[in-house]
């Protein structure tokens, strides 16, 4: 029985290292996740930044409307497109990515037409490790590491509760 909500390729693709799934994850500044997406492996990182971005939902301790909308968003070189930093430009998002190298050829052969490098912090890119952290955190669950769920939805359930622990675990030791 086919499920609307399941994915025809159940979030499996092909890449480098076979079958796989990637897990597309934000965190906020204490590793904790706020948002995962689940796609096919082969699936290019900028494809996924808008939809992971607008699955982001933290509700206030008080009244009112949760949270949507990040600080800043640190990423590496494969969310770096005009696009993308457009978009965050467009919501008031600050981001700190790195520009690709092609990207920076490209702008250079424009000449005075090709316009800024956009702006880089080295400073707060180190803070990328948080993200990278949160990433083996969750990888510290088996069922997560190695997928053996066979739908994506089951898969994306696991995720959503190995995620749910993390959270427990700092509130817990207080971070």
């Amino acid at each position: 029985m086919h499920r609307p909500d399941e994915p025809d390729d159940h979030a499996l693709g092909r890449s480098r290292g076979g079958l796989t799934t990637k897990i597309h994850l934000a965190c906020d500044g204490k590793g904790r996740p706020l948002a995962i997406l689940l796609t096919p492996g082969q699936r290019h990182d900028s494809i996924c930044a808008r939809p992971l971005l607008e699955r982001i939902c933290v509700p206030g301790t008080g009244q009112g409307r949760p949270r949507c909308k990040p600080d800043q968003v640190i990423a590496d070189k494969a969310y770096s497109s005009r696009g993308f930093r457009a978009y965050l430009r467009k919501r008031g998002i600050a981001c700190t990515i790195p520009e690709r190298a092609d990207q920076q050829r490209h702008r250079h052969n424009r000449g005075r037409h090709g316009g800024r490098p956009p702006a880089f912090d080295r400073h707060i890119y180190r803070r990328r490790n948080v993200v990278e952290r949160c990433f083996n955190r969750l990888k510290g669950f088996r069922g997560i590491a190695i997928r053996y769920d066979k739908t994506a939805t089951s898969y994306e359930a696991a995720v959503s509760l190995a995620s749910f622990l993390l959270w427990a675990r700092s509130v817990e030791d207080g971070l």
